[in-house]
């Protein structure tokens, strides 16, 4: 990342809204490169995923010797999978740690998710996310868990025994309400044995440009099919690229109700920590809109814009930063209701339940295909 002379991304912080980075690397650790982003740009957390896992690791020489030792050692494609990402997960959070610690542990955690494959099983995730936890052995890792029916339990479980937690795969307020209160429900079981409920942090990850790419699609086939009336054409064309930041604002509106609300205050004064709404799928898509949109609309209080590398760059170039996440508020109301209009007839339930399944294949599609494209490299690697 070049040197910005006016970078937005160190104003941003100033309304109470952290820049996290959506990606990891071992070149961008062994680089300097993430220190630099973090002591200098600004970056105050790390989000990951088996998608950018996949890309660093395949095809990538870096992580050749590891490899081979894993082979050495006779270890399972699985293990030498994890032996690499737990390696660059712990570098990351060391790199982090002065964040952390600077922050009183709002900010510096280093974000790895459970296998995917396991995202409808409740109690292996639990265990999953218990052994990450403990392996990794860093305060600053976060575990991701999918926001679905079978991973709340497991998130109100492992947030009682002390785990910090990013829930992932939000889409609808509704799953980031029940998000919510998963996570109260298990700071509420900590304290109940007892034990400190000070030191746990968690974030709601609400997806964004994946929405309006749905939203946009179906738009843009009732136009195909062609429309009797003007009117309808317009209304259709006006809630092009906006449900997204209309339903992330709706969701802000839903997370100042529930620490409005006597269960999370009794938990405040217990030293809880809020979680915070964290924006995530936050590149645009389609070259007609802002390619900062995503973090213009949504800067605010007590929130987390996890940003990929190229919106990092855009944004700290010219992102124009202001409290925007009240605004509009009544508008936003108004957009989601008119999707029952029966000139635009969208369902946004089903879009949602669409978005969640294919959620969660765009995550174990390059986990397995990092596990085959590994098993391939091992092949190769393998002493003859």
């Amino acid at each position: 990342m070049t040197e910005m002379p006016n970078n937005h991304l160190l104003e941003i912080k100033e309304y109470g809204q952290s820049i996290w980075m959506d990606n990891l690397t071992r070149d961008l650790i062994e680089s300097g490169e993430l220190k630099d982003m973090v002591e200098n740009k600004g970056i105050c957390g790390i989000t990951s995923n088996p998608a950018i896992f996949e890309k660093a690791i395949a095809g990538n020489a870096i992580y050749d010797a590891d490899i081979e030792a894993g082979i050495r050692e006779g270890l399972p494609v699985e293990k030498i999978y994890e032996t690499l990402v737990f390696e660059d997960i712990r570098n990351a959070c060391d790199i982090l740690r002065p964040v952390y610690e600077a922050s009183d542990g709002l900010d510096g955690y280093v974000s790895i998710e459970v296998p995917p494959t396991i995202a409808h099983d409740t109690q292996a995730t639990i265990e999953e996310a218990r052994r990450y936890y403990q392996e990794i052995g860093k305060d600053n890792v976060m575990i991701k868990i999918p926001g679905t029916t079978a991973g709340l339990p497991a998130v109100e479980q492992v947030i009682s025994e002390g785990i910090n937690v990013n829930v992932t795969l939000l889409f609808s307020t509704q799953s980031y309400e029940e998000t919510a209160w998963a996570y109260i429900r298990g700071l509420e079981k900590r304290a109940a044995e007892g034990k400190d409920i000070s030191k746990i942090s968690s974030v709601a990850s609400f997806f964004l440009s994946r929405i309006d790419i749905n939203i946009d699609a179906r738009i843009d086939a009732k136009l195909k099919a062609g429309v009797d009336r003007i009117e309808k054409k317009a209304e259709l064309l006006a809630i092009k690229g906006k449900i997204a930041i209309a339903n992330a604002k709706i969701a802000y509106q839903k997370y100042k109700e529930i620490i409005a609300s006597d269960r999370w205050k009794a938990l405040s004064e217990k030293g809880a920590n809020v979680q915070r709404l964290l924006w995530a799928s936050t590149s645009t898509k389609d070259p007609s809109y802002s390619d900062v949109m995503y973090v213009d609309e949504l800067v605010g209080p007590d929130t987390v814009n996890t940003l990929p590398p190229n919106t990092i760059e855009a944004c700290a170039d010219h992102c124009d930063v202001a409290s925007r996440i009240e605004t509009g508020v009544e508008e936003a109301y108004n957009l989601i209701e008119s999707l029952k209009d029966p000139d635009i007839d969208i369902n946004l339930d089903e879009v949602m339940d669409e978005l969640l399944v294919e959620g969660i294949e765009k995550f174990v599609k390059p986990f397995e295909s990092l596990t085959a494209s590994l098993e391939e490299k091992i092949k190769h690697l393998q002493p003859v």
